[in-house]
């Protein structure tokens, strides 16, 4: 069953209203959404940050932390990370839901990006349907100002769930998990579709001249048709570059542990094309040899 709600990030907070308690133990990648990281202190959570890879979260490092560690649930963005741009594959997912099951740990899956990927594997929450909570919304694929989100839930959370909404919101939303306006997390309708391809369309340009101006080598992770593209850069850029007017994102906004990576977070698909490319080119001349 689906729990409708007013964005995804409402979806996140009725999430984790229905699965923890404050002190509970929250598995979630060194670098992720910084959405959740606020919604972990505002409901007094201890993250437990997983070291991650260039082609996902450190599946070994996971398994070791839920052996010494009473981890309640796993925070993932499996399909096309936010920052990192990753697609797991089949093999990482299988994996994952074996992890959970046999530390007897919840999942929690954030597919706001998984609309990017033409062809993902099967979602978490289809490989494991007890235990996995997915939470997707429509203003990256439809409309930027169309605050309606979801929330896939095991059915014998699902009245935990309509509390939570009814008290945030008064007057909870619930749908099957095929509800024509948004879909399940694999089934979307045709208009769904048509509407999310068009908006993933402008940005494979830019990228192809993201890696036109690859600079010194410098390496960055980045997915064929995702918004942000992560560059290792000095920690000073982002200050050089407010100077010129050009706004980034440092990994501090994203990191969950104490290392703080030396990064930036480039959003491309957002400003007009001359725009984002001269921003673009002038971000690669700034970072030093």
């Amino acid at each position: 069953m689906s729990a409708l709600t007013s964005g995804t990030q409402q979806a996140l907070d009725i999430v984790l209203h229905t699965l923890t308690r404050p002190g509970d133990v929250l598995a979630v990648g060194a670098l992720t959404y910084p959405g959740i990281k606020l919604l972990f202190s505002a409901h007094d959570l201890d993250l437990a940050p997983i070291p991650v890879t260039a082609t996902g979260p450190n599946l070994d490092a996971l398994d070791e932390l839920c052996r010494t560690c009473p981890v309640r649930a796993i925070y993932t963005i499996p399909t096309v990370h936010n920052p990192l741009g990753w697609v797991l594959d089949r093999e990482q997912r299988d994996r994952l839901a074996a992890l959970a099951r046999s530390h007897n740990c919840l999942i929690i899956e954030d597919g706001t990006y998984a609309f990017l990927e033409p062809s993902p594997p099967p979602p978490l929450q289809a490989l494991a349907p007890e235990r996995t909570f997915y939470v997707a919304g429509l203003s990256k694929n439809v409309a930027p100002g169309l605050r309606f989100g979801f929330a896939v839930l095991p059915d014998r959370h699902l009245e935990p769930a309509t509390s939570g909404l009814r008290t945030a919101a008064w007057g909870p939303r619930v749908s099957s998990p095929h509800s024509p306006s948004a879909g399940s997390p694999t089934e979307r309708s045709p208009a769904w579709r048509k509407t999310a391809a068009r908006r993933s369309r402008p940005t494979s340009p830019r990228l192809r001249r993201a890696r036109q101006h690859g600079h010194h080598g410098t390496p960055g992770l980045i997915h064929p048709v995702a918004r942000p593209e992560a560059v290792p850069v000095p920690r000073s850029l982002a200050t050089v570059l407010a100077e010129k007017g050009i706004l980034v994102s440092t990994a501090d906004a994203f990191a969950t542990g104490p290392h703080r990576p030396r990064a930036l977070r480039l959003a491309l698909a957002t400003p007009p094309r001359d725009v984002a490319l001269r921003c673009l080119k002038d971000t690669i001349d700034t970072i030093p040899p």
